[in-house]
């Protein structure tokens, strides 16, 4: 018999339940989460032990799509799952950034969430409820952890907002915010807007906060009733006599080491006291490097923060509030249709863009109805940016997400397709990386499409704040535009992009136990004047989008058809538009509601192509004279003549000529040239021609 219990609460007005027990019996955690018809289920367990050599925390998250959840098979050939979509990996990152920075200190047993989506109703995305079940398997189970969290997701429509937002209204909100914290405080942040203010966005968050603490409270009374009792463990953290010689031993060593604004110089200094501090312990505590090096980073830590919060100084002497020095470079590949280059500081992002036709744009198959994706943003960040030698290796979780974000921060930008009827893809390559490279992306993107003569409705631009938050004297340091060495050390990584009017995007993730309404209203209007300055930088530039397409940007003019038309234009086989393809040069897309894009760099062709298929549309008049070539002649009864692409009519012998016709082959022939007139269209279509002319 199956033994489980079921708890109920409501979030956003809809009845959320879950399952726990019965299921599952061998995770440290389990539950089954339903709301509506969407059912998810997350699993986690836990290492008996410690890898040997470990020296982090190694938390794994997978969120796992079952197309059966919808009703569907698996494309491709085996027909089954695959590796994940975009969409999962940027939803495994949603589980895991807020509950990552929850466990505790120097606990390096492998954990592993699983959240499986198995049955999925369109008005109930699967995401928050796989966030709001991997914190409830987590705090039932024995494995540490100090949430519980909770999750939600935010809309805004009509000045009003909305906890977990259904299909339609998802469609009319002007935000899609995700949002996940304690009872206490924000932990994550992730969000795409149609430009709106600092102040809304704001409100958004700390009216999804207030859901949040509901949902928190739930959680713990479910723990209260079912939470299995916590195991124990040792904290991998050095010894107490280790950590004594190596701090005495270092402490101006490391002063030095950051008493330099130079990076390449700074990275010199740290490399050899590095090596220094590891030769001078190597015989008084053999086999202990992991532990000195976990001590150096505990000590080079303190000391930038500790320059930061108590002299105001960061490691390359600005302010807090100063931006790195900027600039800018557009059209510099010639063969791209657009091309742009966004320099701040030591972080380099060149972005091309690519443009083609509505049929490059990208189908995407999941859990959702199947979608076109007319706008793609791809971001790369290959080891040279760095100046690491290692291997190229394929798009990882990080890269999909940078790209994702940079892409929800353009798409409110982007014209319509209506107005620009192309599919646009933009590659950021980041070719110099010390912080910030998502928000460079962003700039450069911002850039390179107005290079191409995309006709933009604002330009965005992105900054990275940080915090600093000194417990000991209770302050809060915010940082403007952070680099590398600060969001490493730092306890916020907070992203904002958007125009001069609003926001477009934004990503948090932190490392602490979440950030107040204090911080996130000051890092919100710090981000706003960086964000605004950013872009002056960048009008510089460029300022408005080109007037032109390059000109190897294909030429796509656009019709509409009547879509009864279609299959005359496609013809059998597609051997019409085949045809028309072949004879122009041109690439032909049609919608299913009779638009009809050609695309080529030829006008003449391009005009030829369509004349040819408006002449296919047009439905003939009796009256009307044409030129075509005699496709086929039968000597007793008469010859057909091509009077457009698609449609044939016949000269009955009888109207060859005024005088009598023994043969038809005795006035014409089979590829031919004639001219003829539309004399009668009979009851099921047919054109009765009659001959005027051999040309």
């Amino acid at each position: 018999m199956k033994e489980s219990r079921v708890f109920k609460t409501i979030i956003g007005g809809r009845e959320v339940s879950t399952e726990i027990g019965g299921y599952c019996s061998h995770s440290n955690g389990e539950c089954f989460v339903t709301c509506g018809e969407t059912v998810v289920m997350v699993n986690v367990t836990m290492s008996k032990e410690v890898r040997d050599g470990l020296d982090y925390f190694p938390l794994g998250v997978d969120f796992e799509e079952k197309m059966y959840s919808v009703g569907k098979i698996p494309g491709g050939f085996k027909k089954r799952e695959g590796r994940p979509s975009d969409k999962a990996i940027l939803t495994s990152r949603l589980i895991d950034r807020p509950i990552r920075p929850l466990f505790p200190k120097g606990f390096y047993n492998d954990v592993a969430v699983v959240a499986t989506a198995l049955s999925v109703e369109p008005d109930v995305p699967p995401e928050a409820l796989a966030m709001v079940g991997s914190s409830i398997a987590l705090s039932v189970s024995d494995i540490p952890f100090n949430g519980p969290t909770g999750s939600v997701v935010v809309g805004y429509i009509d000045n009003e907002f909305i906890i977990n937002p259904d299909a339609r209204q998802r469609e009319l909100s002007k935000l899609s915010l995700t949002l996940s914290g304690t009872k206490d405080a924000i932990m994550m942040v992730e969000a795409g807007a149609n430009e709106i203010t600092e102040k809304e966005m704001l409100d958004a968050i700390l009216f999804g906060h207030e859901e949040i603490k509901k949902i928190v409270k739930w959680i713990e009374t479910i723990v209260e009733e079912v939470g299995k009792t916590k195991k124990s463990y040792i904290p991998h953290v050095p010894s107490a006599d280790l950590k004594e010689k190596v701090v005495e031993y270092s402490k101006e060593k490391i002063k030095y080491m950051f008493d330099t604004f130079v990076r390449a110089e700074r990275e010199q200094r740290e490399e050899e006291i590095t090596k220094d501090i590891q030769a001078f312990f190597q015989d008084s505590f053999p086999n202990k490097k992991a532990e000195i090096e976990d001590i150096l980073y505990s000590m080079k830590k303190e000391c930038v923060r500790e320059m930061i919060a108590n002299r105001g100084v960061r490691p390359d002497g600005r302010s807090l509030t100063e931006i790195r020095p900027i600039w800018c470079e557009v059209g510099l590949l010639p063969r791209a249709h657009g091309s742009a280059v966004f320099t701040r500081g030591q972080t380099q992002a060149l972005t091309i863009t690519t443009l083609g036709t509505i049929s490059d744009a990208q189908k995407l198959e999941g859990l959702d109805d199947d979608v076109f994706k007319r706008y793609m943003h791809h971001y790369n960040m290959p080891p040279y940016s760095t100046g690491e030698a290692k291997a190229m290796k394929s798009p990882g979780r990080r890269e999909i997400g940078h790209g994702a974000l940079a892409e929800r921060a353009l798409e409110p930008v982007l014209p319509s397709e209506d107005v620009f009827p192309y599919a646009i893809r933009t590659v950021s390559e980041v070719i110099s990386s010390n912080g910030s490279t998502s928000q460079a992306s962003v700039c450069g993107s911002t850039l390179s499409l107005m290079d191409a003569g995309v006709p933009i409705k604002a330009p965005v631009a992105g900054i990275a704040m940080g915090l600093i938050k000194d417990e000991v004297n209770d302050k809060l340091h915010i940082l403007t535009d952070i680099q590398g060495l600060e969001d490493f050390f730092g306890d916020m990584d907070f992203k904002v992009a958007g125009t001069a009017d609003g926001i477009t995007a934004i990503q948090m993730d932190i490392k602490i136990k979440g950030i107040s309404e204090e911080i996130l209203t000051r890092a919100l209007e710090q981000a706003r004047i960086g964000r605004l300055f950013i872009l002056s930088k960048m009008m510089e530039c460029l300022d408005t989008p080109r007037k032109e397409l390059n000109k190897y940007a294909p030429k796509i003019i656009r019709f509409d058809i009547d879509p009864d038309k279609i299959r005359e234009v496609i013809g059998s086989g597609g051997k019409v538009i085949n045809k028309i393809i072949e004879d122009t040069g041109v690439k032909i897309d049609i919608s299913d509601n009779g638009q009809v894009f050609i695309a080529t760099n030829d006008d003449k062709m391009a005009n030829k192509a369509k004349s040819i298929i408006l002449s296919i549309v047009k439905d003939p008049e009796v009256g009307e004279i044409f030129e075509g070539p005699v496709v086929k002649i039968n000597d007793k009864v008469g010859a057909w003549v091509n009077i457009s692409p698609g449609k044939d009519g016949m000269i009955h012998i009888s109207k060859l000529s005024d005088e009598r016709v023994e043969k038809v082959s005795d006035v014409i022939k089979e590829r031919d040239l004639v001219r003829v007139k539309l004399i009668k269209i009979d009851d099921k279509g047919r054109f009765d021609l009659k001959l005027i002319k051999k040309l």
